[in-house]
């Protein structure tokens, strides 16, 4: 941006060209930080995956330790005949 343009109070640039690379440069600033807050959003899930995974391991490790079947199978059905 030529820094010899006109602008107004708010630091906007007056004429079409120097808005045109205003308004490019800000919405350049907005994809960047999008990226990066869609980044930290998709690595905390990961990791809230593998904490979830791990948690669910040592769950059925004390349940194995616990002598406890397997509460995810299926329900043993008793032959009263």
């Amino acid at each position: 941006m030529d820094p010899s343009a006109q602008k107004d109070a708010d630091g906007v640039p007056n004429n079409t060209q120097d808005l045109t690379v205003f308004v490019q440069n800000l919405l350049q600033q907005m994809q960047s930080r999008f990226q990066q807050m869609s980044d930290a959003i998709i690595n905390r899930i990961d990791e809230m995956g593998s904490r979830i995974d791990d948690l669910e391991k040592s769950i059925g490790e004390l349940m194995t330790q616990a002598g406890v079947d397997d509460a995810a199978g299926p329900p043993k059905s008793s032959d009263k005949s």
